[in-house]
């Protein structure tokens, strides 16, 4: 009797040993797929191959003057313009809490934006009606820098300037990183790699910012929390590659 209540006791004391090592072994398991699942949260937007996922706002398929050249998509603007006629772009889906990544490149001399929360309707002519933008813009020639920080590169334009000069020069690759969290009332910009742009969503100071931009009296200016992701035409040659969101 007291051998088998030794083996007995023997077994029970192992066996308390193995069951920490094996969970030890399931948390491990645990994290490493919680990981690979945020990775595979980020959705491509533009893979450099094919315009597949963007239209012209208010329109049809992308087509020329758009082109893709070296893996980017890339704005010529037409020599003879049809007046009224814009070659925006807009994403086919809509956003609403997300972070968007891409890098951009503008012409010496250009302008360009990126739209965010864009209401596509035929009552609004431009993506720029609806959707706020962050400026894309070669500072160093381009007169609408000296028109205030706020409209420089970077800037959430006319409302929120930079809180740094980080741009590169015209004709070079910049990285941004726009972050729209309406649950947390929070946007930013980063900036390759410094975060230059902090901005409230909604509320009395996203009220008083607008209050006191050129946007104030827009009807449907930043008021639609749910919308497209729009890239803008304005007249000058830019570039955009490496375009991707995760929905937060």
């Amino acid at each position: 009797m007291k051998k088998t209540m030794l083996f007995l006791t023997l077994a029970i004391t192992f066996a308390c040993k193995d069951k920490p090592t094996e969970n030890k072994k399931e948390e491990v398991k645990e994290e490493v797929e919680i990981s690979e699942a945020k990775e595979s949260d980020w959705i491509v937007l533009f893979d450099g191959t094919s315009f597949d996922g963007w239209h012209m706002y208010n329109g049809g398929e992308v087509t020329e003057p758009w082109k893709l050249e070296d893996g980017a998509m890339v704005f010529y603007p037409p020599e003879n313009r049809e007046e009224g006629v814009s070659y925006n772009l807009v994403t086919d889906k809509e956003f609403t809490d997300f972070v968007l990544t891409m890098e951009w490149k503008i012409s010496k001399g250009g302008n360009s934006g990126i739209f965010w929360g864009v209401k596509e309707d035929e009552k609004y002519g431009q993506p720029y009606l609806t959707g706020p933008e962050i400026q894309v813009l070669d500072n160093e020639r381009h007169p609408d820098a000296q028109n205030g920080a706020d409209r420089t590169a970077g800037a959430l334009y006319d409302i929120v300037p930079p809180s740094a000069n980080t741009v590169k020069e015209a004709e070079e690759w910049n990285s941004v990183e726009l972050m729209i969290d309406h649950k947390a009332n929070q946007g930013h910009v980063v900036m390759n790699g410094t975060k230059i742009v902090e901005f409230p969503l909604q509320g009395p100071e996203w009220d008083d910012l607008v209050a006191h931009s050129k946007f104030a009296d827009w009807e449907g200016f930043g008021m639609f929390k749910t919308g497209k992701i729009g890239l803008q035409d304005h007249g000058d040659v830019v570039s955009f590659r490496n375009i991707k969101i995760k929905e937060l």
